[in-house]
């Protein structure tokens, strides 16, 4: 039990300051930090490595818990995405390529009109 405190008071220590730096710098999600600044903690051993070992092995083994609800969703939908399964992957494939090309192209855009008028 104190081993699973101390694993949790760290995991939320580090969670913490990423979304301290997340709402102050910004740039990546939270989370993301978070964990960056979870495998620091852990590669220069200012955490306890053993004690921690545990509680991140049940988590991991418990991870399919989060998933269930879209597992769910999609035996629930199977006969669709049966039926329109091909075209629903061209769909979001077609979709992607124009909406990242959208974005690609705005920021050329962007950055071309920016770097003209400062020249």
């Amino acid at each position: 039990m104190k081993n699973t405190l101390y694993s949790l008071f760290v995991i939320a220590g580090c969670l913490s300051l990423g979304k301290v730096i997340a709402a102050n710098f910004g740039g990546l999600p939270a989370s993301l930090y978070g964990m960056i600044i979870f495998t620091s903690v852990l590669h220069f051993q200012l955490a306890n490595p053993e004690k921690i070992s545990a509680t991140i092995s049940w988590i991991i083994q418990h991870m399919g818990v989060c998933f269930v609800p879209a597992g769910v969703g999609i035996i629930n939908h199977y006969q669709l995405i049966r039926e329109y399964g091909f075209t629903l992957v061209v769909i979001i494939f077609i979709s992607t390529f124009i909406l990242l090309s959208f974005v690609g192209l705005s920021y050329q855009h962007l950055v071309l009109n920016k770097n003209s008028n400062s020249g």
